[in-house]
């Protein structure tokens, strides 16, 4: 088979590949007919095989043994990405489970092109980790790594906004200075590109790249902020324990719930010592049904299910003013109402730094924000209402653009890859 090349977009919460066939960027059937796929790993244990993306979470949700993952992105440049953890009956670590996840990508994309793919552009954040150049470089090393164990030979990388953007390039009609928002599972990217149907033909748009600056929010983060508002009342959190050395009260340790409330971290907390902390703070809690709750979840592994309980309760809340969430893993039956002002109350403070995040792009690129034409949006949080009427609010004469929320930035980053190596 001949070589050839693609765009890959490994996302916190979704991933896209693209490749080129006549003469056109085209999106990849990554599951059945679909062409995003939700960024999640499946190790059945009992049939000893890997499943990826709604298969997996059909496959764990229906009771099947073994270990779910997801949000694998978001450890790139953090301290897990030196740690092992346990999948059936051997360890492995995050940068093996994630090259699992990109293997399956890339072949997917050259059973679709029938050929060897050895060139890629994959996406990344502006900043994998905020305010450290070190571990910033060393996420994208991380990464670079990753592609070449998987039969990448030629890797090169493009932020994900200026992708955006690319692909937004390909409808317009006359120049335009647009502020290209993404936010994604686990970042919130701003670039300043000006964009034209002149433009797009030029193989170096260096000078047409205004600004880029991103912020660590994401998803995945509204999903924890929500729960923790939400959910983890019911199976404990804030509740009262006794003080087993004294007379008085004291709340229960927070962090057991933010570590279930937190996707990539929820694994850690079925390890037997973290149970036997649990049940000794649950035999001193003053409400222990609430505890029982939480012990329940962690005794059968459904934590991911928590997770995607509130996950399901936040996405219904951006078309609906309320919402049941159901947590019918801690115990049977439990459900509660949820009302989109619980998700204004919960993630509603992100918006300012969400907003400084798009100001400081736009005072990088040198311009005002009344400049601005087009307010390109994609990414599925800037549909959050509360998300959505803050960003729109930066540059209200600029007409709003709402791009494909999952494939925008996988097809930007396919143009990308065939200007730098068609």
């Amino acid at each position: 088979m001949q070589q050839h090349f693609c765009g890959l977009d490994f996302g916190t919460s979704n991933s896209t590949v693209g490749i080129y066939t006549n003469n056109t960027p085209v999106l990849v059937q990554v599951e059945g007919d679909k062409t995003t796929i939700p960024s999640t790993l499946f190790f059945d244990t009992e049939e000893n095989r890997t499943v990826f993306g709604r298969e997996a979470l059909f496959d764990y949700t229906d009771g099947a043994e073994g270990r779910l993952m997801r949000a694998l992105k978001s450890v790139l440049g953090s301290d897990l990405m030196q740690e092992s953890t346990l999948v059936g009956n051997k360890r492995m670590y995050f940068k093996d489970v994630i090259q699992v996840f990109m293997q399956h990508l890339k072949n997917k994309a050259e059973t679709q092109a029938q050929a060897d793919i050895t060139q890629v552009v994959l996406g990344r954040p502006v900043f994998f980790v905020d305010d450290n150049p070190q571990k910033d470089k060393e996420a994208e090393d991380t990464l670079k790594e990753i592609a070449f164990a998987c039969g990448f030979k030629d890797i090169q990388f493009q932020y994900e906004p200026v992708a955006a953007a690319l692909d937004y390039e390909q409808t317009v009609q006359k120049e335009e200075l647009a502020l290209i928002v993404d936010i994604g599972g686990g970042t919130s990217d701003f670039s300043v590109v000006r964009v034209s149907p002149e433009n797009k033909l030029k193989k170096d748009r260096l000078k047409d790249v205004l600004s880029n600056t991103g912020v660590h929010i994401g998803g995945t983060d509204f999903d924890k902020m929500i729960s923790m508002n939400t959910a983890m009342p019911l199976l404990g959190y804030k509740s009262l324990m006794k003080d087993p050395f004294s007379e008085t009260t004291t709340e229960v340790p927070a962090s057991y719930f933010y570590e279930l409330a937190t996707w990539q971290k929820i694994n850690f907390l079925y390890a037997p010592n973290k149970l036997i902390e649990i049940k000794k703070m649950a035999q001193n809690a003053l409400k222990s049904n609430l505890l029982d709750r939480f012990l329940n979840v962690l005794e059968h592994r459904q934590g991911h299910s928590a997770a995607l309980e509130v996950e399901t309760a936040k996405i219904k809340l951006t078309h609906n003013q309320e919402a049941l969430l159901n947590l019918n893993c801690a115990e049977k039956g439990l459900t509660h109402k949820v009302y989109r002002s619980d998700v204004d109350t919960s993630i509603g403070h992100t918006t300012q730094e969400l907003q400084n995040a798009a100001l400081n792009a736009i005072k990088d690129a040198g311009i005002q924000a009344s400049d601005l034409t087009a307010l390109f949006l994609t990414g599925g949080s800037t549909a959050i209402p509360v998300v959505h009427q803050s960003l729109v609010s930066i540059a209200p004469q600029a007409k709003i653009i709402e791009g494909d929320v999952f494939g925008s930035v996988g097809t930007g980053l396919t143009l990308d890859a065939h200007r730098k190596f068609a």
